[in-house]
Parts: structure tokens; sequence; C-alpha cells
């Protein structure tokens, strides 16, 4: 089962990429992002994308599309943006991956969709709130993904699906660098199961 959750693993290193991004799988989360502010991000996906085949892992924190043009080339599959820049959207697409670019405003939203990207990230989350998010519902085209990142978690996941959310992105509240194996493990089932029960 692909569940609507994505982890951010921001700080990765490759050493431990693989047991981290294996803990993850086996918790239940199969789409993963490693940020590009992070060492050696490419190395890190390479090795995760080599190990994992079926799992939707790519790079988040992308700025550029020449950082694009890096990931796709090691076979990563997930673009994720902190903003909404219509030519990092227009490449990711181009290079046949997913693209997830941030949005804040109304504005934004329809910027990254009229240039192709396949789902939204509202961000920061908690700086939009769920109030943002149910007035923005009421003008996108039907069927818009938008996933919530910053400010959304286990304890309030139901508040926000049920404000329409379809997803979250999670970042210190699944990993952060110096974590064992085992704490993010047991992290990733925790925030599944209350994942689970949110949706119900």
């Amino acid at each position: 089962m692909t569940r609507a959750l994505i982890a951010i693993l921001r700080g990765i290193t490759p050493e431990d990429a693989l047991p981290v991004c294996g803990a993850l799988i086996d918790a239940g989360i199969d789409w993963i992002e490693v940020p590009m502010n992070s060492p050696k991000p490419i190395e890190s996906i390479a090795h995760m994308v080599n190990a994992f085949p079926d799992a939707v892992i790519g790079a988040g924190t992308v700025l550029t599309t020449s950082e694009v043009d890096a990931v796709a080339e090691v076979g990563g599959r997930l673009i994720v943006s902190p903003n909404c820049d219509a030519e990092v959207i227009a490449r990711t697409k181009a290079r046949r991956m997913q693209s997830w670019p941030g949005v804040f405003t109304p504005t934004e939203a329809f910027v990254a969709l009229k240039a192709g990207a396949d789902g939204l990230k509202l961000f920061p989350g908690d700086m939009a709130g769920i109030g943002a998010l149910k007035a923005m519902r009421a003008i996108l085209p039907k069927g818009t993904k938008v996933y919530a990142v910053g400010g959304a978690g286990p304890d309030n996941f139901a508040d926000w699906i049920a404000a329409s959310a379809d997803g979250f992105g999670l970042g210190s509240a699944i990993y952060k660098p110096g974590m064992s194996v085992g704490d993010v493990a047991t992290r990733a089932k925790d925030i599944v199961a209350a994942y689970d029960r949110a949706i119900g």
C-alpha cells in the first residue's frame, strides 16, 4: 500500500541513506526525498534508487533545472521544491519525474498547475494554516492534489484531512541527522499508524 506520505531526509549522508530508507519502506512509507542541501544528496539518491527501485525516491529543496537533471541522471523519480518555479517544473516533467513545487498562495498554485505540476506542496503548512487550505480548495481545479508540509504530523493529520489535505511531507518528525535507524523505524511506524487511523 502506497500512502500519501513523503519522508524528508534532510541532512542524510550516503552512509546512512540505505538503512534509513529501508526502515521507512518496511514501515510503509515508500515516497522519499533527500533535500539538495544535504551532504552529497545525489550520491544518497543513487544508492537508494539502486537498492529500492520500486520506491518513489528523489530530491527536495530543488531550486534549479541543473539539479533536476542531476537527479534524473541517477534514476530519481521525484522533485520537490520549497517554491514555485515554472522552469523547474517544466524540466521535471520533461525528464518524466513527479513535480511537487511549494506554494503558499492561489497565484502560486495556479502557476504551478499551468506549468505541469503533479501536485502542490502547501509550505510552510503551519504558517498557511488549515483555513488557507480550505479557502484555496474552493478555487483549485477538481482533483488537484495538495500535501501539507511543515507543521502537519500525527497530532493533526485528521484536522488537515478534514480540511481536504491529500497527504503530507514529514521532516524532523521522522528523521534528524544522527538519529539511529531504530529510532527512525519507530517514528515511521507511529506516523503510519496515525495516518491510517486518520484516513479511517
